[in-house]
């Protein structure tokens, strides 16, 4: 009961904040665009919740902590959440001024991109039980390097990556593009970090880079 509490605390303070950081610029609760967003991202959460609370509660703990504890990683965070505050006001203000005209049918592709996001990051999160929001290394933890971390190193982050750039896609802001387009810079920071880590302190790793060489996009990077 108390992670469930915990877990629909944390929820609804997230859905209040992203529903004020998009409405209150627009200036209006008629924008269907940001309607659409909430859905997108707050349903398949809570199902994924819910799923995760009945069959693994460890892990729905896990990702709930949030904490890093690392600076490099406690400055990625703050950029990550200034981005995104920063992108969903612009969005919303993109939307209450007309600056900028997005074709529906581009917004509609979007959409289907940011589901299917949603679904690799589901199965990133069925593939490695160590998955944490924060970077660490855990007792007993072993190196996967089957399904997606046998294509790259970190599936996570490059599944991320295509979920947020959709995100003002689907909101129909060109602008707010152009904030969330710092996202794959601030993944790179956290991701070198994390490597570094991973490396010293987690059997195999390096094995596991030379392995599989790339870290979240084949063949190039």
């Amino acid at each position: 009961m108390k992670l469930l509490i915990n877990a629909l605390t944390k929820f609804f303070c997230g859905l209040l904040l992203v529903v004020l950081l998009i409405f209150l610029p627009a200036g209006t609760l008629h924008y269907a665009k940001g309607w659409l967003l909430i859905g997108l991202l707050f349903v398949p959460m809570l199902i994924a919740g819910f799923v995760m609370l009945a069959k693994s509660p460890d892990f729905l703990a896990k990702r709930l902590d949030a904490k890093e504890k690392q600076g490099t990683q406690k400055g990625v965070v703050a950029l990550s959440g200034l981005m995104f505050i920063f992108g969903f006001v612009v969005a919303g203000l993109d939307y209450r001024f007309s600056w900028s005209k997005m074709p529906l049918p581009v917004t509609i592709i979007a959409s289907v991109l940011f589901l299917a996001a949603y679904a690799l990051y589901a199965e990133v999160m069925r593939e490695n039980a160590y998955l944490s929001r924060t970077v660490k290394v855990e007792e007993g933890q072993k190196v996967v390097d089957t399904g997606l971390y046998g294509i790259v190193r970190h599936p996570m982050y490059a599944v991320t990556i295509l979920l947020f750039l959709m995100i003002p896609v689907v909101l129909g802001s060109w602008y707010a593009l152009i904030a969330f387009a710092f996202y794959p810079a601030i993944i790179i920071i956290r991701l070198k970090d994390e490597e570094d880590l991973l490396t010293r302190e987690l059997s195999g790793y390096a094995e596991y880079k030379k392995k599989v060489r790339y870290r979240i996009i084949p063949f190039i990077w």
